[in-house]
């Protein structure tokens, strides 16, 4: 699987643009309650203070990855009444006429409620008793409250409780058995595919070997074509396995025709051109047949290397003269003398 591992934010679609939108209006009331407050507050700037950690702890919900959310947000999550609620009561003249100054309760369950969704429902709830005792300490009007104040701010908490404690388990088998089925598909994928590969080698084998198998097994004498095709379909048999990223069609048939003139070729393969792209394949398979094109006798070495090399293909000519040209990962070709021969 790529992408982002699935927890209950895809379940609740908290990664889509209703998420955001959800946000914003979220983001829209604290900004109209803060402004609603302000003018019966000492000074503007705490509302306004309170309303940004209010919005701030509504993005970091949708956007904070990890299932359950990790510990370090989630605890500045659970501060956001406390802090949001006493930033409003600093500047607010007691005794108040009215509960209106108690905006960041309701703003901060909603928070609570989706950290519960989120996993940290003991956070959430420590929270909400930290804010709803800052609340009643502060204004120090505790009998204007109650338990009204608190069976409010609470019932939320409580249904985001009940959904984290039923749901989220549920949530985890679905995509455990969803997990387990993307794997069991792709190893019957990686099976049909092995075996497909397996059928196109035995058919690809019954092509090349059958004729002479038959020629073989009726028992008469092979000529000398005959032999030299046995010899030179023993060594592409052997290329096929040693060098996979060297079997274009055109570069088999330059081996072969190289092997014909009595050229030794030697193709490996140690799978650093496994990842090129398929230009630079290209690039490098034209660049080898022109090279074994141009060898009328002696010994070629085709090496494709490692992972990781500078060079990624090297070819070494050996014969009145020794030459190697070497190729880097963008295909081109790097040319120089490396000595000659005695």
């Amino acid at each position: 699987m790529t992408g982002p591992v699935p927890d209950i934010r895809d379940l609740l679609g908290m990664r889509t643009p209703a998420a955001w939108a959800l946000v914003a209006a979220y983001a829209v009331t604290c900004v109209l309650l803060a402004a609603y407050a302000a003018p019966g507050a000492g000074s503007i700037w705490p509302p306004a203070l309170a309303a940004a950690v209010c919005i701030t702890a509504a993005v970091a919900l949708v956007a904070v990855p990890g299932d359950p959310i990790p510990l370090g947000p989630s605890i500045a999550l659970a501060s956001t009444g406390v802090v949001s609620c006493g930033l409003v009561l600093s500047v607010t003249a007691l005794p108040m006429p009215d509960l209106s100054p108690l905006w960041t309760l309701g703003l901060s369950k909603i928070i609570f409620s989706f950290m519960c969704v989120r996993g940290r429902v003991g956070l959430a709830w420590l929270g909400l008793a930290l804010t709803i005792a800052t609340a009643f300490v502060w204004s120090g009007q505790p009998e204007r409250f109650g338990f009204a104040v608190l069976a409010i701010n609470a019932a939320p908490v409580l249904m985001g409780t009940v959904f984290a404690l039923t749901i989220r388990p549920v949530v985890r088998s679905i995509y455990a058995l969803r997990e387990q089925s993307t794997q069991r598909i792709a190893a019957e994928a990686a099976a049909s595919a092995m075996i497909e590969e397996r059928d196109a080698q035995l058919d690809r084998l019954d092509e090349l070997a059958r004729p002479l198998l038959e020629r073989i097994a009726s028992g008469s004498e092979l000529d000398d074509a005959e032999r030299l095709d046995c010899l030179l379909l023993e060594a592409r048999l052997r290329d096929t396995l040693r060098a996979p990223m060297l079997q274009d069609i055109a570069l088999v048939e330059e081996v072969a025709a190289a092997r014909r003139r009595g050229v030794e070729v030697v193709l490996l393969d140690d799978h650093g051109m496994d990842t090129a792209e398929p230009v630079v394949r290209e690039r490098v398979q034209s660049a080898i047949a022109d090279e074994l094109a141009a060898v009328a006798d002696g010994s070629v070495t085709v090496r494709v290397l490692p992972p990781g090399r500078s060079t990624m293909v090297s070819v070494l000519v050996s014969g009145e003269s020794v030459r190697r040209a070497e190729f880097g990962p963008d295909g081109h070709r790097r040319t120089g003398p490396v000595g000659s021969s005695a």
